[in-house]
């Protein structure tokens, strides 16, 4: 989403890097070019005005002008303030006070909302807690059946409603369930409108009020720049919200919703969409997302998603087998699926820090789709070719092509390439494999 913004930040950073020592002038054309940049960027103008004076007076200190790295400083600075911008740390959900806790999910129709309360409920589930989806949205027939539909699909209850009850008696009548179904936190899916209007805030006011939620959660769609920064304004004005969820982070939004929200509104981004899988909400990091901006990575992001999927008893066992050279197909193949859950690779290289500076690599659009033939080409062989490929002549190469649907150039290509990789292990084995080396 930041990649336009990126590229002009790291345009007007490259021609400050190139002075030896930055006076006031250089500073000001620089700082012209991150305010253009931002603004393009669909940033709320008053948000960028603060910004770049916040950026102008420290550049124009001791930290800078004495500095002898000075571009690299002023880029510093705007990492800093970015991430201060943005919150400066990760806001928790609040899930604070008598049991059942719940989260009142608001916004406009066509938000995310519905979609969202079933992602929360699986990020909920990974915290320990045990969710209950209440819909309360009975203008929308269809909204209530696709919660139910989301609830069996990750194994979550989901409380009995219908159009034409009293939104509030359900709440209310969830509450009381849910000690019933051993739940200790309801997500609330409320209404929508295609625009906010009295009636709407009227009845989330009636739930707020009877339910006391432990937090209240704006679902906001980034693809609509500065119109959700204002949904927000409106919303948290009459509801007095906890946090905003952005939804469609994935998409080619210019990104000035994530960086205006929390300065107009005061109230933090808790958690981003970023794919349509139910899976796929993450904790907002403002700090991430400023380095991420900079090109400079999200290595702990990338930690994390490594953490989530690697089996540490399969890691170690791996690692013993590597410093034997013992790295067979299934071995490879394992890692292929361990590396798939994480994402989208293209992603994956978007987190390593300096990735997004190297032009070839910039606009590579990388096709998962060959993990998948890759993986389909090593099931179709037999358990002993697995683990001695050398005995894959070609009749063998032919069957397993047949039987994986591909060509048999794919095999032989992936035969190849893996007896490379198993040299390059044999060359990196003679030298010794230190501990920590090993990616996965």
């Amino acid at each position: 989403m930041f990649e336009n913004l990126s590229d002009k930040l790291e345009s007007a950073f490259k021609k400050l890097r190139g002075h030896g020592k930055l006076d006031e002038k250089n500073i000001d054309e620089g700082l012209k070019e991150v305010r253009m940049a931002l603004l393009e960027a669909d940033v709320h103008y008053r948000v960028v005005k603060s910004f770049i004076e916040g950026v102008r007076s420290r550049a124009l200190g001791q930290e800078v002008m004495g500095s002898l790295t000075p571009g690299q400083q002023v880029v510093k600075i705007v990492n800093e303030k970015l991430t201060e911008l943005m919150g400066s740390r990760h806001e928790e959900l609040n899930l604070a006070g008598v049991a059942p806790a719940s989260v009142m999910l608001v916004g406009l129709q066509g938000s995310g909302k519905t979609t969202t309360a079933g992602k929360l409920a699986v990020l909920l589930r990974k915290k320990g807690r045990r969710p209950f989806l209440v819909p309360a949205d009975v203008y929308r027939p269809a909204a209530i059946d696709q919660l139910k539909t989301i609830g069996e699909q990750v194994g979550v209850p989901v409380f009995p409603s219908a159009t034409g009850q009293d939104p509030v008696q359900i709440c209310l009548n969830a509450k009381a369930a849910a000690f019933q179904n051993s739940c200790d936190t309801l997500v609330l899916d409320t209404a929508g409108r295609l625009h906010i209007d009295e009636e709407l805030m009227t009845e989330l006011g009636r739930i707020k009020d009877a339910m006391r939620p432990s937090d209240i959660l704006l679902v906001a769609d980034a693809m609509t720049g500065q119109d959700a920064v204002n949904i927000a304004a409106a919303f948290n004005e009459r509801l007095d919200i906890g946090g905003v969820v952005l939804t469609k982070m994935d998409g080619d939004a210019r990104g000035g919703a994530a960086l205006s929200i929390k300065s107009i509104t005061g109230k933090p981004i808790k958690f981003v969409g970023v794919g349509e899988k139910l899976s796929a909400l993450e904790p907002f990091h403002p700090e991430r997302m400023a380095a991420s901006i900079l090109g400079m990575g999200d290595v702990l992001g990338l930690i994390e998603k490594a953490q989530a999927v690697v089996d540490e008893k399969k890691a170690a066992e791996l690692e013993k087998k590597l410093r034997k050279s013992q790295f067979s197909l299934e071995d490879f193949r394992d890692q292929l699926v361990q590396v798939r859950k994480m994402g989208s690779l293209s992603d994956i290289l978007k987190m390593v820090p300096g990735m997004g500076k190297i032009k070839h690599l910039k606009n590579l659009e990388i096709d998962d789709r060959e993990f998948v033939r890759i993986e389909a080409i090593i099931n179709s062989m037999t358990a002993q070719e697995r683990r001695k490929y050398a005995i894959i002549n070609g009749s063998r190469r032919r069957r397993i092509a047949t039987g994986s649907g591909t060509r048999v150039q794919d095999v032989n290509n992936l035969l190849k390439n893996y007896t490379q990789m198993l040299k390059m292990l044999k060359k990196i084995n003679q030298g010794g494999i230190r501990r920590g080396m090993l990616p996965f």
